[in-house]
C-alpha cells in the first residue's frame, strides 16, 4: 500500500532525523535517496555526516533529479531533501520557476506512482523574511509550491519545531 509523508521545519530542526527514525521503525533495511549536489568541502563534510549517523541497515542511493529511475517498489523510503532536489531542477532550467515546477510534479508523480513508503524531507524556508534576492525569491516561491503539491498528496505532514516533531495532517 502507497503511503507519503512530509517532514518539514526549518533548518536544523530535526527533520532528517525524524526521518530517519520513522524509516527505522517501519522497516530493518530502509532506503535512504540523497538528492544532494555536492558543492564544496563543507556541503561534502555534512554529507560525511548524515551518512556516518546511519548505519550498515541502510540502502544508500544518490539521485539528484531522476528519482522514478529507482524502482523502490515495497519499500521504506527517506528522500532527503526536496529543497536540494528543487535546486537541480532550478538551475538545470536557468530559473525558471514554471518549467522547473512543472517538471519536479512530473518526477515527483512518477516516482510515487508505486506502492512504496515515502518519506519526504523538505525546508519551510519561506518561514523567514522576504529575501532582497531576486533569484532566492523566486526560489523560495518555486519551494513553497512543491510543498504545497507533495502536502496535498501525503498522508501524513509532520511540522518539526526544535526537535519536536508536531503532526499537521494524519
Amino acid at each position: 500500500m502507497k503511503r507519503i509523508i512530509l517532514i518539514t521545519g526549518g533548518q536544523r530542526s530535526g527533520k532528517s532525523r525524524q526521518a530517519e527514525e520513522l524509516a527505522l521503525n517501519l522497516s530493518e533495511h530502509p532506503v535512504y535517496v540523497a538528492t544532494a549536489h555536492v558543492w564544496d568541502e563543507e556541503f561534502r563534510e555534512r554529507v560525511r555526516r548524515h551518512q556516518a549517523r546511519r548505519g550498515s541497515q541502510w540502502t544508500n542511493i544518490e539521485e539528484e533529479i531522476h528519482l522514478s529511475r529507482h524502482n523502490l517498489m515495497g519499500r521504506v523510503v527517506v528522500i532527503d531533501c526536496v529543497t536540494l532536489w528543487l535546486t537541480n531542477f532550478f538551475f538545470t532550467n536557468d530559473s525558471n520557476v514554471d518549467k522547473s515546477l512543472e517538471l519536479a510534479k512530473a518526477e515527483f508523480d512518477a516516482f510515487t506512482s508505486k506502492d512504496a513508503t515515502y518519506i519526504f524531507v523538505t525546508n519551510e524556508i519561506g518561514s523567514g523574511g522576504v529575501s532582497d534576492n531576486a533569484i532566492q525569491r523566486q526560489f523560495t516561491d518555486l519551494q513553497g509550491w512543491m510543498n504545497q503539491y507533495i502536502a496535498s498528496k501525503a498522508d501524513e505532514v509532520i511540522l518539526m519545531v526544535s526537535g519536536i516533531p508536531v503532526k499537521v495532517k494524519s
